[in-house]
């Protein structure tokens, strides 16, 4: 299990929004800080669209959705989109078990999220 105490790896801007990459498991400890970073980020440069590219992220736990559900919660309270991308089989999974895959927009690679 990864224990990193960051969240956002890294953040580009695209054109109608922001690009954020998360890497290693995004689990109970880690939660925290990533909420309060992509949250602060919704909050400061309210982007139309946010994609999460997951390519990074071997496994997530329960409070590792439960984080990326609020966060599309916030995006969906002002009208604003929220995108996944590039998800590992284990993680895609994870949201498929909790039948949260119809909730998202799931896209496969960057460039299919950035036209979802």
């Amino acid at each position: 299990m990864n224990d990193q105490p960051n969240g956002i790896r890294e953040q580009k801007s695209i054109p109608d929004g922001v690009l954020v990459y998360l890497e290693g498991d995004v689990v109970f400890a880690r939660s925290p800080v990533l909420r309060a970073e992509l949250i602060g980020l919704l909050d400061r440069d309210q982007p139309e669209r946010l994609v999460i590219n997951l390519a990074g992220v071997s496994y997530m736990d329960s409070s590792g959705i439960a984080t990326i559900v609020e966060t599309l919660q916030h995006q969906r309270r002002h009208g604003r989109k929220l995108v996944l991308c590039c998800l590992q089989p284990r993680v895609y999974s994870m949201f498929e078990i909790a039948s949260l895959d119809s909730l998202f927009t799931i896209a496969d690679d960057e460039e299919a999220a950035q036209q979802a």
